[in-house]
């Protein structure tokens, strides 16, 4: 069995995570800082290469009236990019509520604002990739 990536996509800073080989567990991987989705592109498919990961998994920001904003029409293409740079199947999984749910991890952590800002993407990223590995197991 290979291994799931996770991305958070935003604007600056990408959160990159990772599952184990079995797919039970995600941990943080890295944030790769956003200039151009060619450039991050080309990071995430060495990462996919290196880590010999069998599916990219891309956090899709769907808003709560069903309707389609420009952030999910961004991840839209982005994926799409990613998707004809790679053989690795590239799946939207819904990330409503992942980042909100970091940030209140890390306000139960205590954490500062300057350490929270370090680690929430990366976090995020793990809430999305350990909410779709349940998903896919039924739990």
């Amino acid at each position: 069995m290979g291994r799931i990536l996770a991305i958070d996509y935003g604007e600056k800073r990408i959160g990159i995570a990772i599952s184990d080989e079995m797919q039970i567990i995600a941990s943080p991987l890295t944030i790769l800082l956003r200039n151009s989705d060619d450039e991050v592109i080309a990071q995430i498919v060495q990462l996919t290469r290196k880590h010999r990961v069998e599916t990219i998994v891309v956090g899709l920001p769907m808003r709560t009236d069903a309707k389609q904003g420009e952030m999910e029409q961004r991840v839209r293409s982005f994926a799409e990019k990613l998707q004809s740079k790679t053989k690795v199947p590239v799946v939207l999984f819904d990330e409503r509520f992942t980042t909100r749910i970091a940030e209140q991890v890390l306000l139960e952590a205590d954490l500062s604002r300057q350490k929270r800002k370090r680690v929430r993407d990366k976090l995020a990223a793990v809430v999305l990739l350990q909410s779709y590995l349940e998903t896919r197991r039924g739990t």
